[in-house]
C-alpha cells in the first residue's frame, strides 16, 4: 500500500503533511489592540469572532500558515470564485471544539455541518471599507449557502456606542469586538485600520523553557517560559489544565497567552496561558 493511499484511509495528517507543500502564509490584515485617543467614529464595529481564520483565493481554503483546510468537497465546491478572508465558526464558546474539527485530515461531513465561514474582508477588491462590507453582502446573499455568511458591520459612532457594544456582546457570551476604518482600501501586515477591543487581551510566544513545578505541581510543569516578538522572555505559570502541566506545549511551539495590560517596562501583566497556535 502506497504511503499516500495509507494516509487517506488512516486520516494519519502526521504521515501526510509532508507529502502536501503548503503555500507560502497570505498577506493579510492584522489588528491592533484598541487604546485611548483613537477616533471610534472613523470606524465600522462587528462582534470579534473567536473562531479559526481561512482565507479563500477563490480555489483554495487555507488557514493563515498556508496550510490547507481539509474541507468536505461540497463546502469548498459552493464556494464563490472571489477572495474571501474570514473566521470559520461555530458560534461562541466552541473555539476547542472547532479547532478539532477543521484540522481533521479527513473531514467528518456532519460536523462541517456546523461550522459557518464568516467573512469580514474581500483580499484586494477595489473602494473603501465601507464599499467592501456591502460587497460582501452582495456576495453572500447570491452565493445562498447557508454556511457562507456576513459579519454584520455597523457605525462605531463613539466611545459610548462602542462601550454599551462590548457590553452586550460579553453578556451574550461573545470575547470582544473588532473596529475596522470605514475609509480605508485594501492593505495587509498589522495595522491601525484594523483594531480589536476585549476586556482581556492576547499575543503570541515561542516556548524555550518548561520551568519546574512546586508544591501541588511538583514533578510536572510550572510554568512555560516564552520568547516573545521583541526578543524579550515572559514566563507563565497560570491558565493550564492538569493534563496540559503532564504534557505541556512543546519546545519551539506558538502559544497564545492573554493579558490585562501591559507594565511599564512594556512587559504584559497578569498574563495567562490560553492555547497553542496549530495553524
Amino acid at each position: 500500500m502506497s504511503r499516500l493511499l495509507r494516509c487517506l484511509i488512516l486520516g494519519c495528517w502526521v504521515a501526510l503533511q509532508p507529502l502536501l507543500a503548503p503555500a507560502a502564509a497570505p498577506e493579510i490584515l492584522l489588528a491592533n489592540v484598541y487604546r485611548e485617543g483613537i477616533d471610534v467614529g472613523a470606524y465600522l464595529v462587528s462582534e470579534k469572532l473567536d473562531g479559526v481564520r481561512a482565507i479563500w483565493d477563490g480555489e483554495h481554503l487555507r488557514f493563515r500558515s498556508g496550510l490547507p483546510v481539509a474541507a468536505p468537497e461540497w463546502f469548498i465546491a459552493a464556494l464563490p470564485k472571489v477572495p474571501l478572508d474570514g473566521e470559520l465558526w461555530a458560534g461562541r464558546g466552541t473555539f476547542e471544539r472547532l479547532s478539532g474539527i477543521v484540522r481533521k485530515a479527513v473531514p467528518v461531513d456532519e460536523e462541517w455541518r456546523q461550522v459557518r465561514y464568516m467573512i469580514f474582508e474581500l483580499p484586494g477588491a477595489p473602494g473603501d471599507f465601507a464599499t467592501r462590507a456591502r460587497q460582501i453582502e452582495a456576495v453572500v446573499q447570491s452565493a445562498q449557502l447557508p454556511w457562507l455568511q456576513a459579519i454584520e458591520q455597523r457605525p462605531a459612532v463613539d466611545r459610548r456606542q462602542v462601550a454599551k457594544m462590548l457590553a452586550d456582546v460579553l453578556k451574550a457570551g461573545g470575547e470582544g469586538l473588532m473596529l475596522h476604518r470605514a475609509d480605508a482600501s485594501y492593505e495587509t501586515g498589522r495595522s491601525d485600520t484594523l483594531l480589536k477591543v476585549k476586556p482581556w487581551l492576547d499575543a503570541e510566544g515561542v516556548v524555550v523553557a518548561h520551568l519546574p513545578g512546586k508544591g501541588r505541581h511538583a514533578g510536572r510543569l510550572g510554568a512555560v517560559r516564552l520568547r516573545l516578538p521583541d526578543g524579550r522572555h515572559l514566563s507563565i505559570g497560570t491558565g493550564f489544565t492538569d493534563a496540559q502541566r503532564d504534557a505541556p506545549p512543546p519546545l519551539g511551539s506558538v502559544v497564545t497567552y492573554r493579558y490585562r495590560e501591559l507594565t511599564a517596562s512594556g512587559l504584559p501583566r497578569f498574563a495567562s496561558f490560553l492555547r497553542i497556535r496549530t495553524d
